[in-house]
């Protein structure tokens, strides 16, 4: 996986970090902002990734909401095969319908419940152009909760090791 982060220098890593702390609707279609929030969603990744590579999923919390998150989650979608992410189906009218439901019910509880994220479409793979899925922060965290406590995230320390960033010691 590349690092996106390497290629910048620190200014314009607390400049992109500045701009994307300010509001969505500040913002209209500009390819660099856009890029910053890539940015900003693939560091998240990475970074969620080492940390599953580092700790036992199941001890893993990822927000002080993880149990009502996770409780929701199951009520809303109770078949839903969170090995495997049809973003197809995930994104349908009728799913964008089911989902928008669940999102607005953290829209007062979880920060930056709507900010962009990227999420593994399969559990068994790391995150890759094919394996990625840009989804909302609480969809992510529904997801991984999930996973985390399913024990669907259990090999990921096996067969995966983390990364380590260059230039810091």
């Amino acid at each position: 996986m590349a690092n996106i982060s390497q290629e910048l220098g620190v200014s314009e890593v607390l400049a992109a970090q500045s701009t994307l702390s300010r509001p969505a609707e500040e913002f209209v279609n500009d390819p660099s902002i856009e890029a910053q929030w890539a940015m900003k969603a693939f560091e998240h990744s990475e970074v969620y990734f080492n940390i599953l590579c580092s700790v036992d999923p199941k001890v893993l919390r990822l927000t002080k909401y993880d149990d009502s998150i996770y409780t929701t989650f199951r009520e809303d979608f109770p078949d839903l095969d969170v090995k495997l992410i049809d973003e197809d189906e995930m994104k349908s009218v009728e799913g964008k319908q089911k989902w928008r439901a669940f999102c607005e019910k953290f829209k007062e509880t979880v920060e930056d419940y709507s900010f962009g994220t990227l999420l593994r479409a399969n559990v068994d793979g790391d995150y890759s152009e094919k394996n990625s899925i840009l989804t909302t922060r609480i969809q992510f965290l529904a997801i991984e909760i999930a996973r985390n406590r399913e024990g669907h995230n259990n090999e990921i320390r096996t067969r995966y090791k983390p990364t380590k960033k260059t230039g810091s010691k």
